[in-house]
């Protein structure tokens, strides 16, 4: 009888342990305490509320702590809408307490827009207290000589709250930038006169308002390093020169095969001449126009002809193929 009672003793003590720990879980008692003692009140039965919906007490309770004591009042069912939305909310109340500090307007709304939208909102306010520095990479660019120059630039830029949320970013800036070199170093004269005046180029491309629809606002460009490069212009007249000649020899090449081809052709008709002149004759035979003396002599004569081409082909001269 005393084991039973001892069992059902250790079973209740057991059960009453459970009951307090699942108590004491779903009523964080000390976070309550804290809540209410920094002036930040959240009742009871609205932890134990989070605890249900799955969203965490501590997180929301210091973040809420955090801005009353910075005295900015930030409604409880915002912040928890925050965190079920993805958000991380104490990263989004200590951007306010900086933007507050710093005379920067920032709601909670349009706070949680860009902490939602994938930016981090605390370094976007911190960008907006401490302007940062963007260095392009080495941009090439022609003066209007043929030199080529290349360009290093600073950016210093700092964040534009209100164009944060659907506003471009450094990759935008670097290429505006980088487009708006290649413009002012093409119209200028010669490279000599941008290396005396490399300011004209920052001047130039402040003037163009290449912040627009970004989420930065560009405060100054300034020119690091100018570097003279190849003598663009020099090449491509080589090159120009290059093409020509070797049009010019395609041209010659046609005119040439046109020539031989011409000749052959002539060649041809010469032969084809020749070829005719024995059926001449046989012609001239039938029709008593040629005699057979006539013939004997033509053929002397032929002989005779090449007897002295032979005879000056000896003596050194050009020779010739006999006739026949």
């Amino acid at each position: 009888m005393i084991e039973t009672g001892l069992v059902g003793g250790f079973g209740l003590l057991v059960v009453v342990i459970a009951f307090l720990a699942l108590l004491l879980y779903l009523v964080p008692v000390p976070l309550w305490i804290a809540a209410w003692a920094s002036g930040a009140y959240v009742g009871l039965f609205t932890l134990i509320a989070m605890r249900l919906r799955r969203v965490p007490p501590h997180t929301i309770v210091t973040a809420r702590i955090s801005a009353v004591k910075a005295g900015i009042d930030i409604p409880l069912n915002d912040l928890e809408a925050h965190f079920l939305a993805g958000g991380n909310v104490v990263r989004v109340v200590n951007a306010m307490i900086s933007a507050d500090k710093a005379s920067i307007p920032l709601p909670f709304k349009r706070a949680a827009a860009i902490d939602l939208a994938g930016r981090d909102v605390l370094e976007a306010v911190q960008m907006s207290v401490l302007p940062k520095v963007i260095e392009t990479p080495r941009i090439a660019a022609v003066a209007k000589d043929g030199i080529q120059l290349i360009v290093v630039s600073r950016i210093t830029v700092r964040t534009n709250i209100d164009r944060l949320v659907g506003g471009a970013g450094e990759e935008t800036i670097i290429a505006r930038v980088g487009e708006g070199m290649v413009s002012t170093i093409g119209s200028a004269a010669n490279h000599k006169s941008v290396l005396e005046n490399p300011d004209h180029i920052s001047k130039n491309i402040l003037s163009r308002g290449l912040d627009a629809g970004t989420a930065y606002e560009i405060l100054s460009i300034d020119i690091a390093d100018v570097d003279v490069g190849a003598n663009i212009g020099a090449k491509l007249q080589i090159d120009q020169a290059d093409a020509d000649k070797q049009i010019a020899q395609a041209k010659a090449e046609e005119r040439r095969a046109m020539a031989v081809a011409l000749e052959q052709e002539m060649r041809a008709r010469v032969v084809e001449a020749e070829a005719e002149v024995p059926r001449a004759m046989a012609e001239a035979f039938r029709e008593g126009n040629l005699g057979i003396m006539d013939y004997y002599r033509m053929k002397n004569l032929q002989a005779d002809t090449d007897m002295r081409t032979g005879i000056a082909a000896t003596d050194g001269g050009p020779a010739k193929p006999p006739r026949g």
